[in-house]
C-alpha cells in the first residue's frame, strides 16, 4: 500500500534506524575507562576506590523498558524520561569492577555493593576517561561531566522500593539523570531479625554524545588522586 500516510512512516523509521547506526558508529569510536569512589562522610575515612573491568557502551533504546518503568514506578516523571530517551546520549554500561586497594588489587569481580541501610556513604562519584580507539599510545583524558550520586537521593528511592511487592531488579537514577543504578533487593534474616537491603549490581553513565570529545586537563593519576585509598 503506497498510501501517504504508510510512505510517511517508512521513511521516518529508515531514518530513526540510520541514526542510531551513526550514534553506535560514535561509541564504536572510543575507549572508556571509569572509576567509582564511594565517599563516606567522615572526611578522615578514605573512599573506597573501584575500576570498572569492562566500559560496555550501548544505544539508549535498549534501556528503553527500564527506564519506562521507572516512571511507572514514580521514580522520575514521564516527560523527563521521553526526554531522556530522545536525546543523542551514550549509555556507558558498568558490570564487572575490581578494588584500587593495594592488597586486592587485580581481583575483578562483579559488583556487589551494600548501599542501603546504611548511613556513612555521602555520595558516589564515577569519573570517566575516554581516548580514540586504536590510539594505544596516548594516554587517557578526563571527561568533563559531572556524574554523582547523592546518599539522599539513593535512599529515597529505596525507601520508595520498600512497600513495592515486586522482587525484580530496579533502576534508580539520579536527579540530572547523568548516573543510573542497577539494585538488587535481598531479604537478609536471623533467628532474631529480618532485614531488607539494597546492592548495586550494575551501573550505567548517560553521556550526551556531543560532550564525547570534551576534555579537560590532567591525567587518572591526577584524577584519582583524592579519592585513591592508603
Amino acid at each position: 500500500m503506497g498510501d501517504p500516510i504508510s510512505r510517511r512512516n517508512q521513511t521516518r523509521n529508515r531514518l530513526r534506524a540510520q541514526l542510531r547506526k551513526k550514534r553506535e558508529s560514535l561509541a564504536d569510536q572510543f575507549d572508556f575507562k571509569i572509576y567509582i569512589a564511594f565517599v563516606f562522610k567522615e572526611k578522615k575515612k578514605k573512599s573506597a576506590l573501584f575500576e570498572v573491568a569492562e566500559v560496555v557502551p550501548v544505544m539508549t533504546n535498549n534501556y528503553e523498558e527500564n527506564i519506562l518503568r521507572g516512571v511507572r514506578d514514580s521514580n522520575y516523571s514521564l516527560e523527563s524520561s521521553i526526554e531522556l530517551l530522545q536525546k543523542d546520549v551514550v549509555q556507558l554500561h558498568a558490570p564487572r569492577y575490581q578494588s584500587m586497594r593495594r592488597d586486592v588489587i587485580g581481583c575483578t569481580q562483579e559488583m556487589d555493593f551494600i548501599l542501603w541501610p546504611r548511613n556513612d556513604i555521602e555520595k558516589i562519584v564515577c569519573l570517566l576517561f575516554s581516548r580514540w580507539k586504536g590510539a594505544d599510545d596516548e594516554p587517557f583524558r578526563p571527561v568533563q561531566a559531572k556524574f554523582e550520586f547523592h546518599h539522599g537521593d539513593y535512599e529515597k528511592q529505596c525507601l520508595h522500593a520498600l512497600g513495592r511487592k515486586d522482587k525484580a531488579g530496579m533502576v534508580m537514577n539520579n536527579p540530572s539523570q547523568s548516573v543510573f543504578l542497577f539494585m538488587d533487593r535481598q531479604h537478609l534474616q536471623s533467628p532474631k531479625t529480618k532485614a531488607t537491603v539494597f546492592k548495586l549490581c550494575s551501573l550505567c553513565l548517560y553521556l550526551p554524545q556531543d560532550q564525547l570529545t570534551c576534555w579537560g586537563v590532567g591525567d587518572i593519576e591526577d584524577h584519582l588522586r583524592p579519592y585513591m585509598p592508603d
